[in-house]
């Protein structure tokens, strides 16, 4: 009753800050029209200088980074696979390259995009010492080139069929010292990027189609702010959505009182749990960690947060992967129990480790300093407690035991979550896993891979590398005008197609 009695307060302190927030909207109502632009309001900071080699970037530079600078291709606004910097694109019958034909396109300074600068830009994305957050989910690429000045090609050392979903991701914006080329071009306003489009270069009347571009009901104003504000302007009508939502920030939308029927909730496939970052101690054994597992209550911590679309996840692999053919997820042993009986038998394994005159230190467990975040962790570190493991949170960037992950998965790739949860900085290594991995990686053989990736799976479900707790929550706030703003599995809004074209 204390955690439910804890929530409570910091809902109506939430409501508290929500209110003041709009307060502060009111009076700096001059910033937009009534009319004009489409306003977005996005979670998160802005930088228009912002970069794919910086890492993991903000909702907000993220969907600036799509609007003035998209991939060989794009996503729409269902989540399908668009045109983007390439106006097309063939596959080799072996499914190892893939050849794109760039549209005719101008970086911000005026100098033709060439397939010459796009390659090396691919290339510096993907290079080993890079930052850029999917470097590592491109394993199977042996040469980007330039075969002309508008053709590029990747070749693929196996067939990928989910590459196109990699390029697409808003991350993989091709962006030159800086300069983006499109489909829309940025300049500030205020505390705004105002974001209009890029003229079509093979116009015939160039003047005609600048007017055209600079017409306000063809514009985007887009602000970065905390998601108290970003609620705050979409209830008082000075933003027409709100974009960049997660299970972080849920409590700020439950505390705004916008109508439900407002809120895009995402149903996207990932990875949502807490990551082992150390086997030492009482983690040292497959054991306790599968114990911590069956511990948590996933449906009572997910019924904290008041949203019926967010589902609890028991597998290390989204159960997605499945439609394209690959095998079913594996469920853990304990599935099939209810959870009062999976914390009996995770206190039991608790009670070994004590009898044998062992103790356990507080388990450190790094999770975003939120408002989602604290409700999080008072329901696991609860479920913890009930079966005699203490804890305590800690900074996601400080030195942990556990660490939330909380990722959409880029494509439909079944390997994916398999190499993210296997060998990397933040995870722990099972180097059987791990063969297995790089071997159904390599493998072209579409059966012996899928066989690979089982066996793969059933390795590290023993060594519990990883506790999932849920599926990602993504979400976002459209009023009526947004009506290409749409709920869909890759959880991709891209600015220039919140408004759906007339059919």
């Amino acid at each position: 009753m204390r955690t439910l009695r804890r929530t409570k307060t910091a809902k109506r302190r939430l409501a508290t800050t929500v209110g003041c927030l709009i307060a502060l909207s009111l009076a700096s109502c001059g910033l937009f029209g009534e009319a004009g632009p489409v306003r977005i309001a996005a979670m998160g900071p802005i930088n228009p200088a912002a970069s794919p080699l910086d890492g993991e970037l903000s909702a907000t530079n993220l969907a600036l980074l799509d609007a003035t600078a998209q991939g060989l291709v794009s996503f729409d606004g269902a989540g399908q696979i668009d045109t983007g910097l390439a106006d097309r694109w063939t596959v080799t019958t072996d499914g190892r390259s893939y050849i794109f034909r760039l549209r005719e396109a101008k970086w911000t300074n005026g100098r033709k995009v060439t397939a010459q600068d796009v390659a090396a830009i691919l290339r510096s994305y993907l290079a080993p010492n890079s930052r850029h957050i999917l470097k590592d989910d491109f394993p199977e690429v042996e040469t980007i080139r330039a075969m002309t000045d508008v053709v590029i090609e990747i070749r693929l050392a196996v067939p990928q069929p989910a590459i196109l979903e990699l390029l697409a991701q808003p991350s993989m914006a091709i962006v030159n010292k800086g300069m983006g080329w499109g489909p829309m071009r940025g300049r500030r306003v205020g505390r705004a990027m105002l974001l209009t489009p890029v003229p079509d270069p093979l116009a015939e009347d160039p003047e005609a189609a600048e007017a055209a571009a600079n017409d306000p009901a063809a514009s985007i104003e887009l602000v970065g702010t905390s998601p108290a504000g970003a609620l705050a302007r979409f209830k008082n009508g000075y933003a027409d959505g709100v974009i960049g939502g997660r299970f972080s920030t849920l409590p700020y939308y439950a505390a705004s009182n916008i109508g439900r029927s407002r809120l895009v909730v995402d149903p996207a496939p990932g990875l949502f749990g807490l990551v082992f970052v150390r086997a030492e101690g009482f983690l040292a054994t497959d054991a306790n960690r599968d114990a911590l597992a069956r511990a948590i209550r996933r449906e009572r911590l997910i019924a904290a947060f008041g949203l019926s679309e967010w589902q609890p996840q028991l597998s290390l692999r989204p159960s997605v992967h499945t439609r394209d053919g690959g095998p079913t997820p594996m469920l853990p042993a304990w599935a099939a129990y209810d959870e009062a009986s999976r914390q009996t038998q995770a206190r039991r394994a608790v009670d070994a480790w004590l009898a044998a005159g062992r103790t356990i230190e507080p388990l450190r467990i790094a999770v975003p300093d939120t408002p989602g975040g604290r409700i999080l962790y008072a329901y696991v570190a609860a479920d913890f407690a009930a079966i005699g493991v203490p804890s305590r949170r800690v900074a996601m960037a400080s030195t942990a035991d556990l660490r939330l992950i909380d990722e959409v998965t880029p494509n439909d790739d079944p390997l994916w979550s398999l190499r993210r949860l296997s060998c990397r900085r933040d995870t722990l290594c099972n180097r059987d896993a791990q063969q297995l991995i790089d071997q159904a990686t390599r493998n072209i053989d579409a059966g012996q891979r899928s066989a690979q990736l089982t066996e793969a799976e059933a390795v590290l479900a023993r060594y519990t590398p990883f506790i999932p707790i849920a599926t990602p929550l993504r979400w976002s706030v459209a009023a009526q005008r947004l009506s290409g703003l749409r709920a869909n599995a890759r959880a991709q809004h891209p600015l220039n197609h919140v408004i759906a074209a007339p059919n």
